[in-house]
């Protein structure tokens, strides 16, 4: 049987770690994250170079602003959840049994690496690729390997970087560590500080018999815990995959520069976290918590799903330009769907079509000139009424995106060409039937007319329209052509109906 192999994953002070991995421009600068209602507000985590400038937890709002330099953040719920998604992510590619061990204001995980030597190498170079990921993503944590699942835990927790822990050498790896980080309760704590005990390594080498006879069986879990032999029963999770990116600012933002700079470091994890599973984004959704309790919410759905950062930033560009919020942000979500990545196959003598991703841009820059309404994919509404539609976005159909030949020639037709708008013509009748017309510019002789074909709908409705139609052949200046003239029946107030020019045949 493979011998049991544990990873721990500890990210010490997640509260500011799950905002700053957003915040590139805050890198390497103090950081305090407060928590509480205004104005008794605490730090609740902060990062190195604030505790370097003399920083501590629960310090209050008034004491953290006395100090030069620092920067304060609220603590954000929502910012740590995606965090904490991304890290369980990472963690995932390298194994899918994970178990939470989070406590206080610290992110830990312990992954069962036992066997995987084959596929990422010796413990030191999987703990150091794993690290790397983690890094990648924002996240700066400590590893410790073990086959303990306690000992890998503790250390972790207790160490900075990469630690392996040798088989059997797990009760002096942790010998010189605290005794608090065991969890123990402050009685229990001041108990074992009476009796000189600090260290697990003191710990460990009291007797058992006479320990558990003065604490009870408990003590007895303490000394095989700071013996790094304590057995346990792994408790896999299964996270669920959700692309899902928060940012809270500090102070409402109003230059859209700014928020393009933050959502540019989101579009980022959202691309690359899709792209780790062999996926593209098919949608991102924008909700924004505006200032006066406003909210703003945009969809955004490409041609195709696509992976491409720069063309999905854009279009979040442009669409914030065609529709700017309407107060300050405070807050900016992104949520994406995830899809397959279609690729298009062009044929051997198949003019080159343009790419997905121009297209899309090219779209959303006509949307801002035209209006949201008047680009897209025209849908035939579900009427009798002729020539009316509706205006969709534009999409590629999985049929289209993967053909790779030239459609079949399709036999001639005859088009219809309507004219928008259509143009006003006077017509002269005889026994009811049009024998000539006459538009802006010349006047047309009828040689054969056809019909009336006549059509009515939605008398109920203020759209309502009752129409008669005639197919026409006629001359103008030695040259024929075949039109489409329509009547409207609703009498003008001059008494007259409307005869409008509404197609030509081709």
């Amino acid at each position: 049987m493979t011998k049991p192999l544990y990873a721990c994953i500890h990210a010490a002070e997640f509260p500011a770690q799950a905002l700053l991995r957003l915040r590139p421009d805050l890198l390497g600068q103090p950081v305090a994250v407060l928590q509480g209602t205004p104005p008794l507000e605490i730090v609740c985590s902060l990062n190195r170079p604030a505790r370097l400038k003399g920083v501590d937890l629960a310090m209050t709002r008034l004491e953290a602003e006395a100090i030069p330099g620092l920067h304060l953040l609220a603590r954000s719920l929502e910012s740590e959840s995606a965090a904490r998604s991304v890290l369980l992510e990472c963690a995932a590619h390298f194994s899918p049994r994970i178990e939470d061990v989070s406590q206080a204001n610290a992110s830990s995980c312990v992954l069962d690496i036992a066997g995987s030597e084959r596929l990422f190498g010796p413990p030191p170079i999987l703990a150091a690729r794993l690290r790397a990921a983690l890094a990648a993503v924002g996240l700066r944590t400590s590893i410790a390997l073990s086959a303990n699942f306690h000992a890998a835990r503790i250390k972790a927790a207790a160490t900075r970087g990469i630690t392996v822990i040798a088989p059997g050498q797990e009760a002096d790896s942790l010998a010189r560590l605290p005794v608090a980080l065991l969890g123990l309760d402050i009685e229990q704590q001041e108990t074992l500080l009476l009796w000189g005990i600090r260290t697990l390594g003191e710990l460990a080498a009291l007797p058992e018999p006479e320990l558990i006879a003065r604490l009870g069986q408990q003590a007895g879990t303490w000394r095989n815990l700071a013996r790094g032999a304590l057995a346990h029963t792994f408790q896999p999770m299964e996270p669920a995959f959700c692309l899902r990116e928060t940012c809270e600012f500090e102070t409402p933002v109003e230059q859209a520069d700014s928020l393009l700079f933050t959502a540019a470091r989101m579009i980022d994890c959202l691309t690359a976290r899709a792209g780790a599973r062999a996926l593209a984004l098919a949608s991102l959704t924008v909700h924004m918590e505006l200032t006066g309790g406003l909210v703003y919410r945009r969809v955004m759905r490409p041609a195709i799903p696509t992976a491409d950062r720069k063309f999905l930033l854009k279009l979040l560009q442009l669409e914030i330009a065609a529709h700017p919020p309407q107060a300050a942000i405070r807050r900016l979500t992104l949520t994406a769907d995830a899809g397959q990545s279609s690729k298009v196959q062009l044929g051997l003598f198949a003019p080159q079509t343009p790419e997905p991703s121009r297209l899309d841009v090219t779209i959303a820059r006509l949307k801002a000139i035209a209006g949201q309404d008047r680009v897209g994919s025209p849908i035939l509404e579900d009427t009798h009424r002729s020539g009316v539609f509706r205006m969709e976005s534009f999409a590629v159909a999985p049929s289209q995106a993967a053909s790779s030949c030239t459609p079949d020639a399709a036999p001639a037709r005859m088009a219809l060409r309507r004219l928008r708008p259509p143009v006003a013509v006077r017509v002269e009748l005889r026994d009811l039937k049009p024998v000539a017309f006459r538009d802006a510019e010349r006047r047309y002789r009828v040689a054969a007319a056809y019909g009336p074909w006549q059509a009515s709908g939605a008398w109920w409705s203020a759209e309502g329209w009752n129409v008669e139609e005639w197919d026409v052949l006629a001359e103008s200046a030695g040259s024929t052509v075949a039109c489409l003239l329509v009547r409207t029946m609703e009498a003008r107030e001059d008494g007259r109906s409307l005869w409008q020019l509404e197609a030509f045949y081709d």
